[in-house]
């Protein structure tokens, strides 16, 4: 039985044309790869490649040979990454920071399916809306929302919730309804205080308004600008996840319906430098697919309003 290890020098060899580019590719001195191909050619009994002052070339017979390996090397390989895939890839343990009302609201189930589906990986959750260091803390990712501010950081999207602008029925009644985006320089937004952007942006048919909200309340935490919402404190633009109840209920509001704010981004950062972890990657397309099934379900729903 031949060694695969002669038997891959024999197939570099003629793929590469050289001993020299073979030996490159295969990170091994010259000298090894020469070896190795007489090694085989002197278990086989056959001359496998002719060798030249201009060269190298495959002799009729070394070529039916490394095309026939080539087919066996190709199922090697292919067996061996779909074992280590199957058996030792999609495991260990994925540190996570995500942030904290999202964190409850929407990842919790999806990344709880996605451990039922992956009992060999341990997932260990930091829920906060604190911007955390990956490298320095020793994160494998963080799922954030919104606008990135520019990063090194490797970035996915994985979907995207849309934001809304919301008031309480009281105080409405009190300050009167905002008809356009310019209307709201007149009235007390509830400003989130926990990102890069210190604008408010709506769609006017192809153009974009944006505008710097005023008032006298601010917060980093969404939850805590609904509550200030639900008070009749003012004017708030939050996610769909954090007042779809609410809206609902008639607690709250929607505003200006006919210019839509634009949807934040769901994203996923990891560490640059070399590719995702298998079980990195699977969270990743995990959460994509769920996120796109949850967006798929709300638009089907929504044709039957």
């Amino acid at each position: 039985m031949q060694s695969l290890e002669d038997v891959l020098a024999f197939v570099r060899v003629v793929e590469t044309g050289g001993f020299s580019r073979a030996a490159d590719r295969l990170g091994v001195s010259k000298s090894i790869v020469s070896r190795r191909v007489a090694r085989l050619e002197t278990e086989l009994g056959l001359r496998l490649i002719n060798r030249t002052t201009r060269g190298i070339a495959a002799t009729e017979a070394g070529l039916e040979f490394k095309n026939r390996c080539v087919d066996i090397l190709n199922q090697l390989e292919a067996a061996r990454d779909a074992v280590t895939c199957r058996e030792k890839a999609v495991a260990g343990t994925l540190r996570l920071a995500v942030p904290l009302s999202f964190g409850i609201a929407r990842l919790a189930p999806a990344i709880a399916a996605f451990a039922a589906k992956y009992p060999r990986v341990s997932v260990d959750l930091s829920v906060s809306d604190r911007f955390v260091d990956l490298v320095t803390e020793g994160f494998d990712a963080a799922i954030r929302i919104g606008v990135l501010p520019d990063t090194s950081l490797m970035t996915r999207r994985l979907g995207a919730v849309q934001s809304l602008l919301v008031a309480s029925p009281a105080y409405l009644k009190e300050h009167g309804m905002p008809e356009k985006p310019q209307a709201l320089a007149d009235h007390d937004c509830l400003i989130y205080s926990g990102g890069s952007r210190d604008s408010w942006q709506f769609r006017a048919g192809r153009k974009w308004i944006a505008l710097r909200p005023q008032g006298r309340f601010r917060a980093d935490n969404g939850e805590v600008l609904r509550a200030a919402a639900l008070a009749g404190l003012g004017i708030s633009a939050l996610p769909d996840f954090l007042v779809d109840a609410a809206l609902a209920q008639g607690t709250l509001v929607r505003l200006l319906e006919a210019y839509p704010m634009p949807d934040a981004g769901i994203h996923l950062l990891r560490p640059a430098g070399g590719p995702a972890s298998a079980r990195l990657q699977a969270l990743s397309d995990h959460l994509a697919e769920w996120f796109a099934a949850q967006a798929q379900t709300t638009s089907v729903a929504t044709e039957f309003i």
